[in-house]
Protein backbone atom coordinates (compact mmCIF):
# COMPACT_ATOMS: atom_id res chain seq x y z
CA UNK A 1 0.00 0.00 0.00
CA UNK A 2 1.56 3.29 -1.13
CA UNK A 3 -0.07 6.60 -0.23
CA UNK A 4 0.67 9.66 -2.37
CA UNK A 5 0.49 13.19 -0.98
CA UNK A 6 1.00 16.02 -3.46
CA UNK A 7 2.43 19.40 -2.54
CA UNK A 8 4.01 22.43 -4.13
CA UNK A 9 7.13 24.17 -2.83
CA UNK A 10 6.34 27.69 -1.70
CA UNK A 11 8.75 30.56 -1.22
CA UNK A 12 8.44 30.14 2.56
CA UNK A 13 9.80 26.57 2.21
CA UNK A 14 13.09 27.71 0.70
CA UNK A 15 16.33 29.18 1.96
CA UNK A 16 18.34 32.07 0.57
CA UNK A 17 19.57 29.88 -2.30
CA UNK A 18 15.98 29.13 -3.36
CA UNK A 19 16.14 25.46 -2.40
CA UNK A 20 13.98 23.71 0.17
CA UNK A 21 15.39 24.21 3.65
CA UNK A 22 16.40 20.79 4.98
CA UNK A 23 14.06 20.81 8.02
CA UNK A 24 11.04 21.42 5.81
CA UNK A 25 11.27 17.90 4.41
CA UNK A 26 10.33 16.73 7.89
CA UNK A 27 7.24 18.95 7.73
CA UNK A 28 6.37 17.57 4.30
CA UNK A 29 6.56 13.95 5.47
CA UNK A 30 4.60 14.80 8.65
CA UNK A 31 1.77 16.23 6.56
CA UNK A 32 1.85 13.15 4.35
CA UNK A 33 1.67 10.81 7.38
CA UNK A 34 -1.31 12.72 8.75
CA UNK A 35 -3.16 12.39 5.44
CA UNK A 36 -2.18 8.70 5.12
CA UNK A 37 -3.59 7.92 8.58
CA UNK A 38 -6.76 9.87 7.77
CA UNK A 39 -7.17 8.17 4.38
CA UNK A 40 -6.94 4.67 5.86
CA UNK A 41 -9.72 5.55 8.29
CA UNK A 42 -7.98 6.42 11.54
CA UNK A 43 -9.30 9.52 13.29
CA UNK A 44 -6.42 10.60 15.53
CA UNK A 45 -8.61 12.94 17.55
CA UNK A 46 -11.09 10.13 18.22
CA UNK A 47 -8.26 7.67 19.01
CA UNK A 48 -6.98 10.07 21.65
CA UNK A 49 -10.44 10.74 23.06
CA UNK A 50 -11.61 7.12 23.15
CA UNK A 51 -8.41 5.18 23.86
CA UNK A 52 -6.01 7.85 25.15
CA UNK A 53 -3.53 6.94 22.40
CA UNK A 54 -1.39 9.36 20.44
CA UNK A 55 1.35 8.78 17.86
CA UNK A 56 4.87 10.15 18.24
CA UNK A 57 7.98 9.99 16.08
CA UNK A 58 10.62 7.86 17.77
CA UNK A 59 13.26 7.83 15.04
CA UNK A 60 13.95 9.31 11.62
CA UNK A 61 16.71 8.09 9.36
CA UNK A 62 16.90 10.52 6.45
CA UNK A 63 18.86 10.88 3.23
CA UNK A 64 18.92 14.17 1.35
CA UNK A 65 19.61 13.15 -2.23
CA UNK A 66 18.84 16.16 -4.42
CA UNK A 67 17.38 19.62 -3.74
CA UNK A 68 13.80 20.67 -4.39
CA UNK A 69 13.30 24.26 -5.49
CA UNK A 70 10.69 26.97 -5.37
CA UNK A 71 7.49 26.08 -7.27
CA UNK A 72 8.41 22.40 -7.72
CA UNK A 73 5.50 19.98 -7.63
CA UNK A 74 6.38 17.14 -5.28
CA UNK A 75 4.81 13.88 -4.16
CA UNK A 76 5.44 12.29 -0.78
CA UNK A 77 5.04 8.53 -1.01
CA UNK A 78 4.34 6.77 2.28
CA UNK A 79 4.30 3.01 2.72
CA UNK A 80 4.35 0.82 5.83
CA UNK A 81 7.44 -1.34 6.25
CA UNK A 82 6.63 -2.93 9.61
CA UNK A 83 3.74 -2.82 12.07
CA UNK A 84 4.12 -4.31 15.55
CA UNK A 85 2.05 -4.06 18.70
CA UNK A 86 3.16 -0.53 19.51
CA UNK A 87 5.36 0.58 16.61
CA UNK A 88 4.93 1.52 12.96
CA UNK A 89 7.90 1.79 10.61
CA UNK A 90 7.29 3.74 7.41
CA UNK A 91 9.23 4.42 4.25
CA UNK A 92 8.65 7.99 3.07
CA UNK A 93 10.08 9.34 -0.16
CA UNK A 94 9.76 12.87 -1.50
CA UNK A 95 9.80 12.79 -5.29
CA UNK A 96 9.80 15.26 -8.16
CA UNK A 97 8.47 13.21 -11.03
CA UNK A 98 10.32 9.91 -10.80
CA UNK A 99 13.38 11.40 -9.04
CA UNK A 100 13.68 10.71 -5.31
CA UNK A 101 14.90 13.90 -3.62
CA UNK A 102 14.58 12.85 0.01
CA UNK A 103 14.14 9.42 1.56
CA UNK A 104 13.35 8.60 5.18
CA UNK A 105 12.60 5.61 7.34
CA UNK A 106 10.37 6.83 10.15
CA UNK A 107 9.52 4.92 13.32
CA UNK A 108 6.25 5.93 14.96
CA UNK A 109 5.26 4.72 18.42
CA UNK A 110 1.94 4.64 20.23
CA UNK A 111 1.89 6.49 23.54
CA UNK A 112 -0.60 7.10 26.29
CA UNK A 113 -1.48 10.71 26.99
CA UNK A 114 1.05 10.56 29.85
CA UNK A 115 3.81 9.61 27.41
CA UNK A 116 4.12 5.91 28.22
CA UNK A 117 4.34 3.30 25.43
CA UNK A 118 1.08 1.43 24.75
CA UNK A 119 -0.06 -1.27 22.37
CA UNK A 120 -2.11 -0.30 19.37
CA UNK A 121 -5.66 -1.66 19.36
CA UNK A 122 -6.00 -4.68 17.04
CA UNK A 123 -8.38 -2.92 14.66
CA UNK A 124 -5.86 -0.10 14.21
CA UNK A 125 -3.04 -2.57 13.48
CA UNK A 126 -5.20 -4.19 10.79
CA UNK A 127 -5.79 -0.81 9.13
CA UNK A 128 -2.05 -0.22 8.92
CA UNK A 129 -1.23 -3.36 6.93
Amino acid sequence: MVHNFELRVYYEDTDLAGIVYYANYLKFIERARTEWVRDIGIDQTELKASDGIVFAVRRVEADYLSPAKFDDELVVQTSPVQVTGARIVLQQDVKRGQEVLFSAVVTIVALSETGHPVRLPGNIRLMLH
